[in-house]
């Protein structure tokens, strides 16, 4: 089985709540009945994660609206649902990615079919530094920050995703796509977002442990952080 995950921007839809409800009523449920995707899970930037706009980072403007996973038989089948995607969609970005998940959401805050997870769901690209050769990159973010990131931070889901192909030629290129979940209080709260208890000094040693991490192997001129509203639509299994 493939991965395959699609950044998308808005088309006509008259709001990000439109886009959303166009996505999950319209497309989500054509694609569940392709015949080949075993699963589906969509992320919106809904009015719902409006209060975390201090959280975005936009390094390539215009960002994606939301962001679209497929699990696939064969990713070579795309011809016969890309063009469903594109009928809801001004533009669109694809990705053939590899996945590993550190935290799995479903064991924190299980969501049935269809459902919204709770909170927030940090939707990242990035690309990797150009002084840090590949598996040197690996060995920082997956062998080392990884667990810098899970003890400093309240995630409750964690999945990172390793671009294998850029697919299309209007495909910006990143080299991991990272999903992130996090509770809603952490959409405005700096200590629910690092878990601090309130406590100021585990705070502020929290924010510097993980933005020293970050450093190591973020190109921070590459990098956009998207808060999202994320629905599992269809769970594999």
């Amino acid at each position: 089985m493939e991965k395959l995950v699609y950044s998308l921007w808005q088309g006509s839809q008259p709001s990000a709540d439109a886009f959303r409800d166009d996505l999950l009523q319209v497309l989500c449920p054509r694609l569940v009945a392709q015949d080949g995707i075993h699963g589906v899970r969509l992320a919106v930037a809904d009015s719902a994660v409006a209060p975390a706009a201090g959280r975005r980072m936009e390094s390539h403007a215009p960002v994606p609206g939301a962001f679209l996973s497929l699990w696939v038989d064969f990713a070579g089948a795309a011809d016969a649902w890309e063009p469903l995607i594109d009928q809801h969609v001004a533009r669109r970005g694809a990705y053939l990615v590899t996945e590993a998940e550190p935290l799995v959401s479903q064991r924190a805050h299980p969501v049935a079919a269809g459902e919204r997870v709770p909170g927030m769901c940090h939707v990242v690209f990035l690309r990797r530094p150009a002084q840090l050769a590949r598996e040197e990159w690996f060995s920082v973010w997956q062998g080392s920050h990884t667990q810098v990131a899970i003890e400093t931070q309240s995630t409750f889901g964690y999945r990172q995703n390793v671009v294998v192909r850029t697919l299309g030629d209007d495909t910006l290129a990143f080299d991991a796509i990272v999903e992130e979940n996090f509770p809603e209080g952490a959409m405005t709260s700096d200590h629910v977002f690092y878990d601090t208890g309130g406590d100021d000094h585990v705070l502020q040693q929290r924010m510097t442990a993980m933005l020293e991490s970050c450093a190591r192997f973020i190109d921070f001129e590459h990098i956009d952080v998207i808060p999202m509203s994320e629905y599992l639509v269809r769970p594999l299994g």
